[in-house]
């Protein structure tokens, strides 16, 4: 799976307006500093994640950014709809709308396994996990193995 710039600033943006007090209106600036975005891109960023119903905005000297539900009402996987779409498409369609013969038949489920294996992880985190620096158990456990921080090329 691969993570843009783009969605990784958007998780950190929101996560860190998880980490207000519920009703404080965050100031654009104070995110970009805290988690080095630039404040251009936070700015366009923000406006995509208002429009999905993520955070609201107010204008003026008190106003700022705040999540527009609970932080534990967001997840991860919110956050990257939000800002690419569905969480795994081929070649820009679902998973189970694309269609294989011969022997690549088996590729249509391989794809929504990964979907669902994806759903499993980004759906069971929530902002406020991710703010609080405490991931699920079932999370935290896939961490555990010795692969988990190699990469393969």
């Amino acid at each position: 799976m691969r993570i843009s710039a783009k969605t990784d600033y958007a998780i950190r943006a929101a996560a860190e307006l998880a980490l207000a007090e519920p009703g404080t209106w965050v100031k654009t600036e104070s995110v970009a500093t805290a988690q080095d975005i630039p404040l251009p891109f936070l700015l366009n960023i923000l406006a995509e994640l208002r429009t999905a119903g993520i955070v609201r905005s107010r204008r003026g000297v008190d106003g700022g950014y705040q999540l527009a539900r609970p932080a534990t009402a967001v997840t991860v996987a919110d956050v990257i709809r939000a800002i690419d779409g569905p969480l795994a498409n081929i070649a820009g369609s679902r998973p189970e709308d694309v269609e294989y013969h011969g022997a690549a038949v088996a590729l249509r489920q391989t794809w929504v396994a990964l979907r669902a294996t994806m759903r499993s992880v980004l759906e069971d985190i929530s902002l406020a996990d991710l703010s609080s620096g405490t991931l699920p158990p079932a999370v935290d456990a896939l961490t555990r193995g010795e692969d988990a921080w190699k990469a393969r090329l």
